[in-house]
């Protein structure tokens, strides 16, 4: 079996890392420890549980707070950090622990799975990831208690705020209060809102640009041109989405601010979304498509990507370099954007369909919300998640699978080639 892993590309490694801590996850969530008495838990659904946790997307099969133990939902947990921090950091931390040194190839592996330029300096960056992660749970944690132990007793409470701390950092909608309530008691709880957004948007940022931040000082002309486009197209949709919700949802300013954050691939609601117009929702469709930003604990297209979409598309309508920050936008990035949206549009179209086929009683802005919701690794749902059957339930799993690990990197898992040695000439084909 090791022979065979080390044999693989680091892209294969990553995707199989994955697919075992998904299983095991499943595995682990089903036995009896992990199981409340007297609760029905079916495979299917620990699977989908499993596959959402280590994919921090939050979409749930089945309540965590009423179902699991407190041994189960440590193990939740468990998975969920795991699936935030990245399998492949995971396991090279341990590693560090036990005292042994990363090889070249276990190093690739890591500088595919950050999503960094060059290996150079990645066992001091990887550190520096189990810092920032160890002190931004601990706050929101900590803070997160303040809220909570006014309403439960202060182990429960605890409990309850290392939990919602690691599923905010991580980017994963999961709670344990019990009953499918999320985060609707505390809709205008001023405290645990932003405690929430603020872990939410750290998380979902990315280390990288949160290196740079300290790095510079938070000068901001010294900031890379990542971290100004990140920073910026965040702000950006953070802020549209907030005014779009508040115009087309009857809702409070936080409320919409708190949803506009939360559908960047986060999954925690204080309303419920199935009372939400067509108009909400599509403003939320939109946002969980785009998503976080590279190298973050979430999911969707990405904020970068966006960016030098739209970039490119003001280039051929203007005639004018792709720049911004002073900065040309580096060449081949639009063609990579381009070809990361089309099949991220072809993943959630397909299992829109796929999942409208195997569950005709849907309406199609529910099933596009559902498949949106798990290909960005969100976790919001307008409620038809418990009722879905075991089909459905796949589709979906595996449009999960797609969304954390990215649809480019699934289609690169198969084979991808060097290039070709024969070149053709150019033909003509007719455009627009």
């Amino acid at each position: 079996m090791f022979d065979f892993i080390k044999k693989q590309s680091p892209v294969r490694v990553i995707a199989l890392g994955f697919a075992l801590v998904i299983l095991l996850g499943s595995v682990l969530l089903i036995m009896p420890f992990s199981v409340q008495e007297g609760a029905v838990v079916h495979y299917i659904d620990t699977l989908y549980t499993s596959t959402s946790a280590v994919c921090v997307t939050g979409l749930i099969a089945i309540d965590a707070g009423d179902n699991f133990t407190f041994i189960g939902q440590f193990i939740l947990a468990a998975l969920i950090q795991i699936g935030g921090l990245g399998v492949t950091s995971v396991g090279a931390g341990i590693i560090l622990v036990m005292g042994r040194k990363i090889n070249l190839k276990e190093r690739s592996v890591l500088q595919e799975a950050l999503n960094l330029d060059s290996a150079q300096g990645i066992l001091r960056f990887l550190k520096r990831i189990f810092l920032m992660t160890l002190c931004f749970e601990g706050v929101g944690a900590a803070l997160s208690f303040i809220v909570f132990v006014q309403d439960y007793p202060p182990l429960r409470a605890l409990w309850i705020s290392i939990f919602h701390s690691v599923a905010a950092f991580n980017n994963s909608g999961f709670d344990i209060l019990g009953n499918y309530q999320n985060l609707i008691p505390y809709r205008d709880n001023v405290m645990l809102n932003l405690i929430t957004c603020g872990l939410i948007i750290f998380g979902g940022i990315g280390f990288l640009v949160i290196q740079d931040v300290l790095h510079n000082r938070f000068h901001w002309k010294k900031f890379s041109m990542h971290t100004k486009v990140v920073i910026t197209v965040s702000a950006i949709l953070i802020v549209v989405g907030a005014v779009l919700l508040k115009l087309t949802e009857n809702i409070t300013w936080l409320a919409a601010f708190f949803h506009s954050v939360s559908a960047r691939t986060a999954g925690f609601s204080t309303y419920p979304l199935a009372e939400f117009n067509s108009a909400g929702l599509l403003v939320l469709i939109v946002l969980m498509f785009i998503g976080a930003s590279p190298g973050s604990t979430g999911g969707g297209i990405k904020t970068s990507t966006f960016f030098v979409l739209l970039q490119g598309i003001k280039s051929a309508a203007t005639n004018r370099g792709e720049k911004a920050f002073h900065y040309a936008v580096p060449s081949g990035a639009f063609r990579k954007a381009a070809v990361i949206t089309l099949l991220a549009l072809s993943v959630v179209l397909t299992g829109t369909w796929l999942m409208m086929v195997f569950e005709p009683q849907l309406r199609l802005v529910d099933a596009l919300f559902e498949m949106t919701s798990a290909f960005g690794t969100v976790g919001l749902s307008t409620g038809i998640t418990t009722g879905l059957g075991i089909p459905a339930k796949l589709i979906s799993i595996l449009t999960m699978y797609i969304g954390r690990l990215g649809p480019l990197t699934i289609a690169s898992v198969w084979y991808f080639d060097k290039g070709e040695r024969i070149s053709y000439p150019e033909g003509n084909i007719a455009i627009g």
